[in-house]
């Protein structure tokens, strides 16, 4: 569903900027036409320098360093840059490019699961299940729909992911989320009964303490991630029930002063969990950081899981 309404929002918005600049174009008006054409095209990066300002404005006294002029500058420029990768091209037309990576040759292996965010799909983790199917780590990448529904309805779609990492590899999986995944991840995880469900869970950008961009929210999901709201305490609740005083000792969560999304800063850390702060990035690029790649990798990697099994270390 989602890549179908991405699919028609970037062919209309090209097809209207080459309608506009025709149209001005042929009356001889080449100001008016590059003028709106670029407008509609790349009027989005308006709108995220929009976001950076709030951000920066609505911080008050979180304990996050403050980020810089120029980190937002170039968090602001790498977001730009990002988001019609993700939005007009991976999402809506490759999807499907990197099918789930799940065989008999993978038993023993400890296998991935990736939970994308809000208004996202699984095209949005191509280029990390590109790298790990060619290293032969076994992944599923989920979509979570419906995709204005609410965060609670992808708790089985999480578990069946799980369930068929564990089939595949005989081992519970490490869980990669970004953003809203990694509240649909939390959710899922308060109600497992396994005290073995995950071997890890990463999330990145994920607003475990609401997010102050929420409140223009309207959607289930979106209400969901307003800050304070009753659905986080229930969940937060459930998960002290569940796993005791310290329910987040198994994650690692990455966060940025320069998120865009997600802010103030530290709403993208949990208490006890292993909160790595990446600086000047924003909320999509921050999934393409080496310091987020190579957290999760050093874990999964066919060298690093040898050596921690005790194994010869083999490179591939």
């Amino acid at each position: 569903m989602l890549a179908r309404l991405q699919q028609a929002t970037t062919l209309s918005l090209i097809a209207l900027a080459a309608l506009w600049a025709w149209w001005f174009g042929r009356q001889g008006e080449w100001g008016w036409a590059c003028g709106g054409a670029l407008l509609l095209l790349f009027g989005y990066a308006l709108f995220l320098a929009l976001e950076f300002a709030m951000l920066s404005r609505v911080r008050g006294d979180d304990p996050a360093p403050r980020a810089t002029a120029a980190q937002l500058l170039r968090a602001w420029w790498g977001e730009v840059v990002s988001a019609p990768r993700v939005f007009c091209w991976r999402q809506p037309f490759r999807s499907h490019a990197e099918p789930d990576h799940l065989g008999a040759s993978h038993r023993g292996r400890l296998g991935v699961v990736f939970v994308h965010g809000f208004v996202c799909n699984r095209g949005f983790w191509n280029p990390w299940l590109a790298r790990l199917r060619a290293a032969g780590i076994p992944f599923v990448a989920v979509n979570l729909e419906p995709v204005f529904g609410r965060i609670d309805d992808y708790v089985p779609i999480v578990d069946e992911a799980v369930r068929r990492v564990r089939e595949a590899t005989g081992r519970a999986p490490l869980i990669v989320a970004h953003s809203m995944g990694g509240l649909a991840v939390r959710a899922w995880l308060s109600r497992s009964t396994e005290r073995d469900a995950v071997e890890h869970v990463v999330t990145i950008g994920s607003p475990h303490h609401g997010t102050w961009l929420a409140r223009f929210g309207v959607t289930p999901n979106g209400l969901q991630m307003r800050r304070p709201n009753d659905w986080l305490d229930e969940l937060q609740a459930a998960e002290t029930a569940r796993a005791g005083a310290s329910p987040y000792a198994n994650f690692t969560c990455f966060y940025s002063h320069c998120d865009n999304i997600v802010f103030p800063p530290s709403t993208a850390t949990l208490p006890g969990a292993d909160n790595r702060h990446v600086a000047g990035s924003a909320h999509v690029h921050l999934a393409d950081q080496p310091a987020v790649f190579d957290a999760v990798w050093a874990r999964v990697s066919p060298v690093e899981s040898a050596s921690n099994s005790g194994a010869p270390a083999t490179r591939r």
